[in-house]
């Protein structure tokens, strides 16, 4: 007999992201930080010393594990360059034009020319709730349900959703202490970042921090 072949989506954890959470196929609860870099060079001696006590603190207070994912990949300068070529056709004189010329070739053959990446940071946080004694599989309180049952499963995502968003808080407050900014990703960011993870030779427009 022939094996069955298995899809992509059969090796991805991933089982739905609800609410900006992402539920994992055994059932354990996800949440994710985008962290704002830090220029640990530039800062004086005093300033790194601060930052590395702030930092060891915000490690040794945390009572759950975390995880810290850094992504890199070649800056695109694609939308730039559209907007340089937005700004030519507005120019009114043809001095300007020139001008605004010279500047989209020096930024193309400097891009060219040199491996430019850019790095987003990210925080995961994990949370594992207690299985809930519905039935035998672990995994039918994310599955579809009869109405009798959903109101008890959207109150109980909304509990583990709370504790999950708790541990968020006391991440972001200490990120905070480090002089990192730092948002919690929504529903949409989230299936955005797994699609670039999913799809690296995609462009897509950066998450941002606001």
């Amino acid at each position: 007999m022939a094996s069955q072949s298995k899809t992509t989506q059969d090796f991805v954890p991933i089982k739905e992201i609800r609410d900006g959470v992402i539920v994992l196929k055994n059932g354990g609860m996800r949440s994710i930080i985008l962290a704002s870099s830090l220029n640990f060079a530039l800062k004086s001696q005093d300033e790194q010393s601060s930052i590395l006590i702030q930092f060891q603190n915000f490690l040794n207070s945390l009572d759950f594990s975390i995880q810290i994912s850094i992504q890199s990949k070649k800056l695109d300068i694609r939308p730039y360059l559209a907007l340089l070529e937005g700004r030519y056709k507005e120019q009114g004189t043809e001095l300007m034009k020139i001008q605004v010329r010279e500047y989209i070739e020096f930024i193309r053959t400097f891009v060219e020319s040199t491996n430019i990446m850019s790095k987003s940071f990210f925080v995961v946080i994990p949370y594992d709730p207690p299985m809930m004694t519905i039935s035998q599989n672990p995994l039918s309180r994310f599955l579809p349900k009869k109405k009798s049952g959903a109101n008890n499963f959207d109150e109980q995502f909304q509990e583990y959703r709370s504790q999950l968003e708790q541990r968020a808080s006391v991440v972001e407050q200490g990120l905070v202490r480090c002089g990192i900014r730092s948002a919690e990703l929504g529903t949409e960011e989230v299936v955005e970042l797994y699609y670039k993870l999913f799809n690296p030779g995609e462009t897509e427009k950066p998450i941002q921090i606001t």
